[in-house]
């Protein structure tokens, strides 16, 4: 079948059933009571320029997100959603699963998922890309620092007047590297990943009413929040070090010929797996006549299963991450230009100095957060706990989402 005929089957089909079609907030919708269909998504294209102090500057453009989704239902009360990534952070590309779940929304207390979605921790993380002041993410919702991001298993929210709440129980893969803290979904198969189980949850309270997971104050209402969270997560040992010894058969009935190959194998875990994490946060927002402030500070404890390991983030095999930033932003234009700028900290147990970033930058909107231009100068002090090993970085992003 041709692409063309695809298109005119698809095209057929929805108006067969004679949806109604609306452009949404994200997302053009088609609808017919209780059926309908979603699609969307966002393009993401970033130049990226890095100068290390005292080494070679370097640049490139890429697509940092390429991310389709589809999202719909047959059924009252449910709903599946589908999302993947094409894009990469700092270049390449690669294919990624994010939002992968069904959901059951008739219960009055709370929401239920199956499936891959993101895991309910760091406010920051829980504010999606396209809706964020800063080109990236600070430490505090950096997938590579403790983050979970998406993962696989049942995932719970609800809400009651002011409050909001969520939880998760998931099969969460860790990333075997003494200089990170990167979890991964086992929807995307990293084989050689640490696997493991984790739960956690959280609650916000919304004083003057529900403060949404975005920056950047477009109505110049005042709200609030300020939120909890922690999770822990612990190896289950499926993934380990294998290692295959052959020795020769030494029986004497061999004589002159071959002996036969024994073949021995042991597995044995390796300095750089994990044996378990912990983790905890306290944030909060502010919003009001175009003031847009954030604060968040994350603690994070990760221990090895081998002991007496100095290396990258641990010392004597454990690390505690001490994250926080805190980032604000002010429309001087209201909707249509907006000055931010922040400051970000993260400390580990083997790290010679803190390692610091301060960012300033701007937001031209062109729909809001729809269609944005981005730019966000970063200077990095005592990069990965080095002690004066700084970096200047510029982040020059276009996006469009629909």
């Amino acid at each position: 079948m041709t692409r063309n005929m695809i298109v005119a089957a698809v095209a057929a089909a929805v108006g067969g059933l004679g949806f109604a079609s609306a452009s949404q907030a994200n997302g053009v919708l088609y609808k017919d009571g209780d059926t309908y269909l979603k699609i969307g998504g966002r393009i993401q294209m970033q130049y990226y320029y890095q100068d290390p102090d005292g080494g070679v500057s370097s640049d490139k453009l890429f697509f940092r997100r390429l991310r389709p989704f589809i999202e719909g239902s047959l059924h009252p009360d449910w709903k599946g959603k589908f999302q993947f990534d094409l894009g990469k952070a700092k270049g390449g590309s690669e294919v990624s699963i994010k939002d992968a779940y069904f959901q059951y929304k008739g219960f009055e207390a709370f929401n239920i998922a199956f499936g891959n979605k993101g895991f309910p921790f760091s406010r920051e993380y829980m504010t999606s890309s396209k809706y964020q002041q800063f080109v990236e993410r600070t430490f505090v919702g950096d997938a590579g620092f403790g983050t979970p991001e998406w993962n696989m298993g049942i995932h719970l929210d609800g809400k009651s007047g002011n409050l909001t709440w969520a939880a998760a129980l998931v099969e969460a893969q860790l990333d075997p590297n003494n200089s990170k803290l990167d979890f991964d979904t086992p929807a995307n198969n990293e084989s050689d990943f640490n696997q493991g189980w984790m739960i956690g949850g959280r609650v916000d309270y919304h004083p003057f009413g529900i403060l949404k997971f975005s920056q950047g104050d477009f109505k110049r209402e005042q709200k609030a929040t300020i939120g909890i969270s922690a999770y822990t997560w612990s190896n289950d040992d499926d993934v380990e070090n294998v290692s295959t010894t052959k020795t020769l058969s030494t029986d004497p009935s061999c004589g002159s010929l071959p002996c036969t190959v024994i073949e021995s194998t042991t597995t044995s875990p390796s300095t750089e797996d994990v044996d378990s994490v912990t983790a905890f946060e306290i944030s909060g927002a502010y919003r009001n006549q175009g003031i847009s402030i954030d604060a968040e500070y994350n603690q994070i404890k990760s221990e090895l299963k081998v002991g007496g390991v100095t290396d990258g983030l641990y010392k004597d095999s454990e690390t505690t991450l001490d994250q926080w930033m805190i980032k604000g932003g002010y429309m001087v234009i209201p909707s249509t230009l907006e000055v931010v700028g922040g400051y970000q900290s993260q400390d580990a147990d083997n790290y010679a100095e803190a390692w610091t970033r301060i960012s300033l930058g701007a937001n031209w909107y062109i729909q809001q957060h729809h269609i944005k231009y981005q730019l966000t100068y970063r200077m990095n002090s005592d990069k990965n706990g080095v002690k004066g090993n700084d970096e200047d970085e510029v982040f020059l992003q276009a996006q469009f989402v629909f």
